[in-house]
Order: C-alpha cells, then sequence, then structure tokens
C-alpha cells in the first residue's frame, strides 16, 4: 500500500485553472510517478468561472470525467453537447482521434472535477462520447459503479480496458471494506472529507495504491471517494 499526500503532488496554477497531478502530467513530471496499471491520469481539477480548456485532440486514450462540485460543458467533433453536474461522469473513447473542449460556463462558481484517463487495450477504436446521470443516495454508504470493461457489459458506462470504477460516500462514524483480489491492483482517490485506510489517515485530495489487499475504510468526518479497480500489471507507455 502507497499513500500519497496531495500536498506533495504535482501541481499546476495558471489563474483560470488549479490542478494537483496523480501522475506525472504537463509540467510535472517525476519518473517514477508516471502510471499505475492502465491507469495514466488523474487530475484534480477546479476551474474558475467562464473559463475551460479550448479544443483540443485526443488520440487512443479512454477518458472519464466525475464532476465534484460546479457545471462541467463538454463539446466535441462527433456532435455531442452536454453540461453535467456533482456526482456525474462522462466519458470519451478518443480512439482513431476526436477533438473537443471542456467548460465552465458558470458566472460564479467554481467547477471541480477528477479528469481520469486509462489506457484502452488496444489501439485504433472508433471514437464515442456518452454520459450518466446517478442517484447520490445510491453510493452512501455502498459501492456504486460508475464504469467497467465492455467485455461484461454489466456497468453504467462501459468502456474499452479492464477497470471497474466506484464512487461511495461514507458516512462520518461508518466503516466500507473492499477487497482488492488476487492478480488486481487498485487505486484510491478520498475526494472529500478525512477517513482512515487500513489504519493511514487520508484527507481530501489524498490518493493511495494498493495491490491484492483487502481493505478498511473508516470515516472519521463524511468522506467522499472514487477508486479505480483494474488488472494487477506493468503497463509500457510506449504499446
Amino acid at each position: 500500500m502507497r499513500y500519497i499526500d496531495h500536498k506533495q503532488m504535482g501541481r499546476s496554477k495558471q489563474g483560470w485553472l488549479d490542478s494537483h497531478f496523480h501522475f506525472s502530467f504537463a509540467e510535472y513530471y517525476h519518473p517514477d510517478n508516471v502510471q499505475f496499471g492502465v491507469l495514466r491520469v488523474i487530475n484534480d481539477d477546479e476551474i474558475q468561472p467562464g473559463t475551460g480548456f479550448d479544443t483540443h485532440p485526443h488520440q487512443d486514450m479512454e477518458i472519464i470525467s466525475y464532476i465534484i462540485k460546479g457545471e462541467l460543458t463538454h463539446k466535441d467533433s462527433m456532435g455531442y453537447q452536454r453540461t453535467l453536474t456533482r456526482g456525474q461522469a462522462q466519458y470519451m473513447s478518443a480512439g482513431t482521434g476526436v477533438w473537443h473542449s471542456e467548460y465552465n460556463l458558470s458566472k460564479n462558481h467554481v467547477l471541480r472535477l477528477l479528469q481520469i484517463w486509462i489506457f484502452p487495450d488496444q489501439k485504433g477504436y472508433k471514437p464515442n462520447y456518452g454520459d450518466q446521470t446517478f442517484a447520490w443516495e445510491d453510493r452512501i454508504d455502498q459501492w456504486m459503479r460508475i464504469a467497467g470493461s465492455k467485455e461484461n457489459g454489466e456497468a453504467p458506462i462501459q468502456i474499452h480496458a479492464d477497470i471497474n470504477l466506484y464512487v461511495t460516500e461514507i458516512s462520518s462514524g461508518k466503516e466500507l471494506n473492499f477487497v482488492v483480489q488476487k492478480g488486481r491492483q487498485a487505486y484510491f482517490v478520498l475526494i472529500e472529507g478525512k477517513a482512515k485506510i487500513n489504519g493511514q489517515v487520508l484527507e481530501a485530495r489524498d490518493g493511495m495504491e494498493t495491490v491484492e489487499e483487502e481493505l478498511n475504510i473508516q470515516a472519521m468526518e463524511q468522506a467522499h471517494i472514487l477508486l479505480i479497480e483494474m488488472k494487477k500489471e506493468d503497463h509500457d507507455l510506449e504499446k
């Protein structure tokens, strides 16, 4: 188990954008912190009102955005345009290539989201977009599955990678367990609140890597958590 203190993460402050980088990204690079299995990027972004990411390209990457607060407005070259709010998620299979923009069109409220990039199981897929609305109560004191592999076809969001993405909000004083099975590994983000995971205290924005381990999560205060479970492997960036 490896604990990642958000105060030690890569940072980018550009006025309109304040980001915490869980892995090497943009101007932040650390050779020992490039990825975790097929998980390449988790950026915790705060975007100021009336700003955002201008139209830009992606290719051969599975991209999931999870909205924490505010409103995210997406527009892409496939013709999709959507606005999502707290607790909702969108995904984009960039495949052979897609252009998109992501904006906070609010005049008054900051947008915060997790931007997650996952390597696909092969290159050259047809680009695709989708989004999902989830009832908040379905994640309270239980794991709510948001995304999974297209091969099993059961998750609300289905991507081209062997992963399972869950979220939960654990009530203060309650506990929740998660078992990382043999041959699997998982990455946690404590989005909001404070919790102990196998005795290690995590605060808002902290991360944790774990491999083949049973975990006990104790909410020290209301704790909003995202977990990405995946096959145990070292992924070659040049694959």
